[in-house]
């Protein structure tokens, strides 16, 4: 390799480089405002089910409250951009059970998936009440 090309190489890879460390500097995406109330809706043990979620927002973190027949559950997560996580856990007969969602907010709507673990994921939507 000549001196010429070994330069233009270490100089390519220094460009490369400063635009990754450019890009990796790049300050997290706002948070999407959840606040409020949504109504979930997801698949159950008989059908659809919908739930009503209240979302208490503090920036990126969660604080998040569903209600559903089967009763009340707590968890917390982030928001990052219009991407949002959390899990819950709830109390079953056979021990806690641990359900996590990730989901894009576009507006009032949200969708989204859960991860239920053993039985796999889940689609679920969801509409900000008014």
């Amino acid at each position: 390799m000549t001196k010429k090309s070994l330069f233009i190489l270490v100089f390519c890879l220094g460009i490369v480089s400063m635009g990754l460390a450019q890009e990796q500097a790049k300050p997290p995406a706002k948070p999407v405002n959840i606040a409020g109330e949504w109504e979930m809706t997801m698949p159950g043990p008989q059908g659809e089910m919908t739930q009503t979620v209240t979302f208490v927002q503090d920036n990126a973190k969660i604080n998040v409250t569903m209600v559903s027949p089967m009763g009340e559950a707590k968890g917390e997560g982030t928001v990052e951009g219009n991407d949002v996580k959390w899990s819950i856990t709830i109390n079953t007969p056979n021990g806690d059970f641990t359900i996590g969602f990730k989901a894009k907010v576009e507006g009032d709507k949200m969708t989204g998936e859960m991860d239920l673990g053993e039985m796999g994921p889940a689609p679920f939507t969801g509409q900000k009440k008014k």
